[in-house]
């Protein structure tokens, strides 16, 4: 093995152990490294040695990857990712200086969340047929929306997590940390009857290593964030909506319902994990509807 691929095998190592990255996480970053590794080659930098890295040659890459038309996007989480690569071979002493360090990410322009309005959430979580599988989904999209759950989060659940007496979820979030999160009473009902009708039919076709993780495949295997996606897209397209619709949206649309409807900004924060309140406000902007009802009824001269 190479001194290169050392360094990356060590930062991935760092970032699956002490930063307990998801694995999409670690695919991501791998995957960026790797293709500004492939850049450096071809501007003639034998190996790739990152301690041969300047930063003439990072303003070259961006200037390939604009030309090439990548979104801005696209280009800010490459540099993001190779930001931080280059952050731990200093911290491990690998390389004396971070080239990135005089690097600006590209400035985004700030998109808004898309979020159902209730008729639209209500249809879609009506869709699930009475069976195993459709008791499984549906419990699936009534988490998401009561309880602003991502994707990688909802997986990572296990029977343990979840405190059906006390109505409260344990969530694994970003970094590994841990949360409470309040379940509504409708949800509830959907995953206490996926517990009871569905998920021992599921769980009893697995042959390998138990597990007990709290939402299983149709061969009773752990569920992965891939087939969640699937799962919401199969019942996007019965509904037929003209969004674009994930599951992402859903934790939109529980954090825009809940502000439309009164809660305060900090207790939406806590539930949905942000270490920011500036991220959580962005949902402060797609109210507009709400802050016109209320002008409209608290204005005198409205």
């Amino acid at each position: 093995m190479n001194a290169l691929t050392q360094q990356i095998q060590q930062f991935i190592r760092y970032l699956q152990i002490e930063k307990n990255a998801s694995q999409h996480t670690v695919d991501s970053y791998r995957a960026d490294i790797e293709l500004f590794v492939s850049f450096a080659r071809s501007q003639g930098v034998c190996e790739a040695i990152f301690e041969n890295i300047t930063s003439v040659l990072i303003r070259a890459y961006l200037a390939d990857l604009k030309q090439k038309e990548y979104a801005r996007t696209t280009i800010a989480r490459r540099i993001a990712s190779l930001r931080s690569f280059f952050r731990f071979l200093c911290r491990e002493e690998l390389i004396a200086g971070n080239p990135f360090t005089a690097i600006h990410t590209p400035k985004l322009a700030k998109r808004l969340p898309s979020f159902l309005d209730l008729r639209e959430v209500t249809e879609l979580l009506g869709l699930p047929a009475p069976n195993p599988l459709g008791y499984r989904d549906a419990a699936i999209l009534e988490l998401l929306y009561a309880s602003g759950l991502r994707v990688g989060e909802l997986v990572g659940l296990s029977l343990s997590d979840v405190d059906r007496e006390s109505q409260y979820l344990l969530v694994y979030g970003k970094g590994a940390k841990e949360r409470i999160v309040p379940v509504g009473r409708v949800a509830l009902n959907a995953l206490q009857r996926y517990l009871t009708h569905s998920r021992s039919v599921l769980y009893a076709k697995w042959k390998n290593e138990p597990h007990q993780k709290l939402f299983v495949n149709s061969k009773g295997g752990p569920l992965t964030d891939r087939s969640v996606r699937r799962i919401v897209d199969k019942y996007v397209t019965m509904l037929s909506l003209h969004k674009k619709v994930s599951p992402h949206t859903l934790r939109h649309t529980f954090a825009t319902h809940l502000l439309n409807n009164g809660a305060d900004l900090r207790s939406v924060q806590e539930m949905l994990g942000h270490v920011n309140l500036s991220t959580t406000q962005l949902y402060t902007h797609i109210t507009k509807d709400k802050l016109k009802t209320v002008y409209s009824n608290a204005h005198p001269r409205a």
